[in-house]
């Protein structure tokens, strides 16, 4: 025998059906929400699988703007992320308080205590690190002025802008900037995400074209590096060399010049004294021999016609060793004084000969 509709489906199991589907519909969202925040105790130095307090405050933040989330909800993963010292510390807070009381308290016992300006002050020195990835760079001051706006040192109208301008301040891939035109955009700065999208886009080309190039090449030697993007920047683009690198290059070659120069004028100077005590005593010969050749021209000029005598004995001899041949101006012998008296008293005797037999001559010499 059939049966109705009704029999099979009667009133009772239809509205339990019903209020089931209406149950779940109205229950709330959160429910499906991504699991627990990660472990913060506020140890130092911490373990491995917690967080830093400012990762682990901003996390909570985002579970508090979630429309979808309740207090409630947002309470208990704060309540249930926390591990000793910072979970006995907010114990007296209960399940029942408010995640911005958890935060308030957290933030007096683990956040910054600096304020605004000495925050912009750091942000604001903030540079990139050897090796350091343009992208990198670029998410460390992404930290740094979020703390700064938290605690009032940047507005957050001009959150991106500020944060275009440092990054092309701090970093020092000059040709990445270029490229990328980073410094006509600071009047109309990109989004955090959109900056950060085309660096690691133009980083992952360069790191494409190096690999062709080793591949190409044969080059077992490392091109690449974040540090000296500034070489490989010749292989995607003509570097223009700033006014600061020619400069610097000019003055390393002045000064090379000026150490060859100097180097060369100590070797001529030496060569010179070298060459000085031999170029002396020629010229004391020289001039010995000239003096000699002008006495006795004066000698022969002076001569009377009718009488004929020879010039007055004159010293032959060095007045400091003795010897012939050379004076004390170029004599480098000991001294000998037995032998300078001698040879001195032999010019007394020749000069007194002469002068005895000589009497007019005499007269001229002495006038």
């Amino acid at each position: 025998m059939s049966q109705s509709t009704i029999d099979l489906n009667p009133p009772s199991i239809r509205r339990v059906v019903i209020e089931h589907i209406v149950h779940s519909s109205e229950s709330p969202s959160h429910l499906a929400t991504p699991g627990r925040l990660r472990a913060f105790s506020g140890k130092c130095p911490r373990f491995n699988n917690e967080v830093d307090f400012d990762t682990w405050r901003t996390s909570v933040e985002v579970l508090m703007k979630d429309p979808s989330v309740s207090e409630s909800y947002c309470t208990h993963r704060i309540l249930d992320s926390l591990l000793p010292p910072a979970s006995e510390m907010t114990k007296h807070l209960g399940p029942h308080a408010k995640p911005s009381a958890y935060l308030e308290l957290l933030d007096s016992a683990y956040g910054t205590v600096e304020d605004g300006d000495e925050l912009y002050a750091r942000f604001m020195n903030t540079l990139q690190n050897d090796g350091e990835k343009p992208s990198a760079f670029l998410q460390r001051l992404h930290v740094a002025l979020g703390t700064t706006m938290r605690h009032g040192g940047v507005s957050s109208h001009d959150f991106d802008q500020q944060l275009l301008k440092q990054f092309c301040r701090g970093c020092w891939e000059n040709s990445l900037i270029v490229d990328l035109q980073l410094e006509q955009r600071k009047r109309n700065p990109p989004s955090f995400a959109e900056l950060l999208l085309l660096l690691r886009t133009e980083e992952d080309k360069q790191a494409a074209k190096v690999s062709r190039m080793k591949q190409h090449l044969g080059s077992t030697k490392p091109v690449y590096s974040a540090s000296k993007q500034r070489v490989m920047s010749h292989l995607q683009t003509a570097y223009a060399a700033t006014d600061s690198d020619y400069c610097t290059e000019v003055e390393m070659l002045r000064k090379e010049i000026s150490d060859i120069s100097a180097q060369l004028n100590s070797m001529t100077v030496e060569s010179k004294k070298q060459k000085l005590p031999k170029q002396k005593a020629k010229s004391l010969a020289s001039s010995a021999k000239a003096e000699a050749h002008l006495v006795k021209k004066k000698g022969t000029t002076q001569q009377s016609p009718a009488i004929k005598m020879s010039s007055k004995p004159r010293p032959w001899y060095c007045f400091q060793c003795g010897e012939d041949g050379h004076i004390i101006s170029a004599c480098d012998n000991e001294p000998n004084p037995s032998l300078v008296a001698a040879k001195k008293k032999q010019l007394r005797e020749r000069q007194a000969a002469w002068e005895s037999s000589n009497p007019l001559g005499n007269q001229a010499y002495l006038n």
